[in-house]
């Protein structure tokens, strides 16, 4: 699986360059960054009359019909860090990532939220690959915009 790569942090991320050429990611990340961080669109009941449920435009050309790229996360951007919300962070990023292993790009996808700090989230990522064993870790930060 080859990607172009993304270079970034906490919520802003770009194309990467090699030279002239864009750089490409042959491991998970691009692929995680793109599941964590677009914005999966709302069901209903999950926002309020009248609020944009966001979710990415190509979605309507999956291949496979109900397939979704991003993750929910935007929802807690405005909560409080309680432990609810750590863990309904823990449950979105799991279910963004849950593709990885219905392609059978994963054997498992381990997910764990934690506050390191007041006003921010971060999220570690443990994938292990199938056949080889080998296994991806990362970690990515979510910044809140209320952390009262």
């Amino acid at each position: 699986m080859t990607d172009a790569a993304l270079q970034g942090n906490v919520g802003s991320f770009d194309l990467a360059l090699a030279g002239a050429d864009l750089a490409t990611d042959e491991g998970l990340n691009t692929a995680i960054i793109a599941s964590l961080f677009c914005d999966a669109r709302a069901d209903a009941g999950e926002v309020a009359d009248g609020v944009d449920p966001r979710g990415w435009w190509a979605d309507a050309y999956a291949e496979v019909s109900g397939d979704a790229t991003g993750s929910k996360l935007w929802l807690l951007r405005r909560e409080k860090q309680t432990v609810d919300v750590q863990a309904r962070a823990q449950e979105y990023a799991q279910e963004a990532l849950a593709w990885l292993l219905a392609d059978g790009v994963a054997a498992s996808v381990n997910v764990v939220a934690s506050y390191p700090q007041r006003g921010a989230l971060v999220i570690a990522v443990a994938i292990t690959r199938p056949g080889s064993g080998a296994i991806f870790e990362r970690q990515y930060q979510y910044v809140w915009e209320s952390y009262e």
